[in-house]
């Protein structure tokens, strides 16, 4: 199961460490690890995310975002997305673009480091969405209750999460165009774009995710009129298949997931530039650390595990939370990379051992009611 699972990881991974040696010798052999490393570490709360999301569709979809989403994945956002960024910030055709990544690597990294503000705006404002709507949202399985039951309540205002992200924007904007203003006025025009980025962010976020959503409903209204013809095969014997996503609303959950993964691979792609400036290494490290999030993605939907550590999802989505709020910050400051890896790290770790304790107190539950009812069973019998 582990060999099929992340068979082509480990395919991926000696092929990318054998090209790392032969373009950057034994130093890019340990570039490219430890970029790997950072991926993996960084978006380890992703795949849980997308497993969530993957699990609702078929196997023809589920080979779709293993062979496609992994291209968009590896070469689209971590090859061709830096090098967008500059094109665009830099005002720079694509041929330049890439004659400057290849051959002035420290110029490149300035201009990716400028262009910082707003990838970061764009990248926070989508995943603190993806967070507000979550915690909002009222569920019957709650991780940390005591502030899961309030936030439900609130939630039952309309476009609550929307206002909150907005007035999030509008402080990091004014608090980034006042220290800009602060310190001569250089960057004050940052302000601006980090604005139109996060609002960006959040009209991306607006339109995938409620075109997902209202097909998602759809699949829902086909699957109640499904119900009634399930029943009557059950009754005659015939097995019951689940409905699972297809056509429109599958295509629009795939490209739902694949806007996540971009937003999750900005920090990871900016944190790449802490290691190196080289575009071919970087590709080839978080290309590396990519494979094994997808893997680890269809891993966690073919083992079942959201549903056997039902806290793993809540857990994943306080790590988007927390790297919402990071990205937001680092318009302004420098956070480590280590520390953005580790929250997320952290949350799903304490989200994964509270799974366990309510499972291990299930299961003493279930065996105190059966040794009761044996009791019983003995003493009618006596």
């Amino acid at each position: 199961m582990v060999l099929k699972t992340f068979g082509w990881s480990f395919a991926v991974t000696a092929l990318g460490l054998v090209a790392a040696v032969l373009y950057g010798g034994w130093e890019g052999f340990g570039v490219v690890a430890i970029l790997s490393i950072l991926e993996i570490s960084l978006s380890f709360d992703n795949a849980v995310v997308n497993a969530g999301i993957l699990k609702k569709m078929n196997a023809f979809w589920q080979r779709i975002f293993l062979t496609i989403g992994v291209l968009i994945a590896v070469f689209g956002m971590r090859l061709v997305f830096p090098v967008v960024i500059v094109a665009i910030s830099a005002k720079l055709g694509p041929i330049e673009a890439v004659d400057l990544a290849l051959n002035n690597k420290d110029h490149y990294q300035e201009l990716v480091t400028d262009a910082h503000p707003a990838i970061a705006a764009f990248g926070g404002m989508f995943l603190l969405m993806i967070f507000l709507d979550f915690i909002f949202e009222d569920r019957d399985i709650k991780w940390l209750a005591w502030l899961e039951r309030p936030l439900a309540k609130l939630g039952k205002v309309d476009m609550l999460s929307v206002c909150i992200a907005l007035v999030v924007l509008l402080v990091t904007a004014f608090t980034f165009a006042t220290h800009a203003h602060q310190h001569g006025g250089a960057h004050v025009d940052k302000a601006q774009t980090v604005l139109i980025s996060g609002i960006a962010g959040l009209i991306t976020y607006m339109i995938v995710g409620g075109l997902s959503g209202y097909f998602e409903d759809k699949l829902e209204e086909d699957e109640e009129r499904e119900h009634e013809e399930e029943e009557q095969a059950e009754r005659e014997g015939k097995p019951k298949s689940a409905v699972l996503m297809a056509g429109k609303a599958a295509f629009f959950m795939f490209l739902y997931l694949e806007v996540l993964d971009a937003s999750f691979s900005f920090d990871g792609v900016i944190g790449a530039f802490a290691i190196t400036n080289d575009i071919v290494l970087m590709a080839l490290g978080l290309g590396v650390g990519a494979m094994y999030v997808r893997s680890l993605t269809v891993y966690l939907v073919r083992q079942g595990t959201l549903d056997d550590y039902v806290y793993l999802e809540h857990g994943a989505h306080y790590a988007i939370g927390a790297l919402a709020v990071i990205l937001m910050v680092t318009i302004q400051y420098e956070i480590h990379e280590l520390i953005t890896g580790l929250v997320g790290v952290l949350l799903i770790g304490w989200s994964f051992l509270s799974s366990v304790r309510r499972n291990r107190a299930l299961a003493a539950a279930e065996g105190k009611a059966q040794g009761s009812d044996e009791k019983t069973e003995v003493s009618s019998g006596v």
